[in-house]
């Protein structure tokens, strides 16, 4: 289609020039035997003929300047625009968007970065301020139950048993900071690529059953039966980082399987691909949310998890250390069915 437009553009051009060559040996020719007519002709037909083409390529000197200062000031408007349009960039306002529809010739293509670099600008700035939002929203809560608690503790008539509940309380929030702080330093580490990487080979199913046998306190409390089909398979990884990814998953099951409810975990080699997937019998999530499901701060129940200690960090944690190992994650889900999280990792070399 940009082939097609020059063409077009270069016939148009050429046939501009002919035209304007025509007109200017008409109008010179016209005029000049106005002028033999009232002044008298020339002594020799060789002079009146070189006349007239004098007169012709100045009346085409002059069609030709102004056509080109009418095209320079096309080009300045479309220049302007553009230039108008970077320096909104640069000041803050993402909201540009060049009308395509306008003819910018050879800056066509820089038209286009330009509405794509604001498009993009502009989502990372709503990402901004949303992250923002969320971390002074998580922040504030923890601060505000520490605060009221730490001055109801102020009371010397509270009860031994009241004061132990508070400072419990106190304690569990302040846990809860912790861990928003400490996967927060993680994911800038993790992102930046500053994080201490130490692949080394260890046992993948060893990690696994200790994790499970790990997180029983709280599965045992739910009377929810867990069930382990680990294959014995060796992994070069970063052992550290892989535990966190095995904790948190687990630790999502758990909180949204019922009492009563089931949670398998199987590890196996699938079509050259080491494949984990933990799978729950909890509440499910429903089909508009499991896109968003990695996303920072993200939460499908926002009630249940505020409840439970959650930050919405866990999975976006998950989902960069399974990428940083050149694997992925995905996640199955249906509301009352349940949940399962599949992790896919490269088989390790022997």
């Amino acid at each position: 289609m940009k082939h097609v437009k020059k063409i077009i553009k270069a016939v148009l051009i050429y046939l501009a020039f002919f035209i304007s060559v025509g007109i200017s040996w008409s109008a010179a020719y016209l005029l000049m035997i106005r002028i033999y007519d009232r002044f008298g002709r020339p002594s020799s037909e060789y002079l009146m003929q070189l006349y007239i083409v004098l007169v012709g390529i100045i009346i085409s000197l002059i069609l030709m300047l102004v056509f080109y200062k009418v095209i320079q000031g096309w080009e300045r408007i479309f220049h302007k625009s553009i230039i108008d349009g970077i320096r909104r960039i640069s000041k803050g306002d993402f909201n540009v968007v060049l009308e395509k529809n306008k003819d910018y010739g050879e800056f066509e293509g820089i038209v286009e970065s330009i509405n794509e670099m604001a498009s993009e600008l502009s989502r990372m700035e709503t990402m901004r301020q949303d992250f923002i939002s969320n971390v002074s929203h998580e922040i504030q809560s923890p601060l505000t139950s520490i605060r009221g608690f730490a001055h109801a503790l102020q009371d010397e008539t509270l009860s031994v048993a009241n004061r132990r509940h508070y400072l419990n309380i106190i304690e569990a929030e302040s846990v809860r900071l912790s861990g928003l702080s400490d996967n927060l330093l993680k994911l800038s580490a993790l992102e930046a690529g500053s994080f201490p990487f130490e692949i080394k080979p260890y046992r993948l199913d060893k990690q696994l059953r200790e994790m499970i046998l790990a997180s029983e306190p709280q599965w045992l409390r739910k009377n929810i039966e867990v069930e382990a089909e680990l294959e014995e398979i060796s992994m070069y990884a970063v052992e550290d980082l892989m535990s966190q990814v095995w904790t948190n998953l687990l630790h999502n099951s758990i909180k949204f399987t019922p009492q009563g409810g089931f949670i398998n975990i199987r590890l196996q080699t699938r079509e050259k691909r080491v494949e984990v997937v933990i799978r729950d019998s909890g509440i499910g999530i429903a089909e508009e949310d499991l896109p968003r499901i990695f996303e920072r701060f993200y939460k499908v129940d926002k009630a249940r998890s505020s409840s439970g200690g959650g930050s919405g960090l866990g999975l976006s944690l998950v989902k960069k250390i399974v990428e940083i190992h050149e694997g992925n994650v995905c996640v199955k889900s249906n509301p009352g069915e349940g949940t399962a999280f599949v992790v896919s990792l490269p088989v390790p070399i022997k």
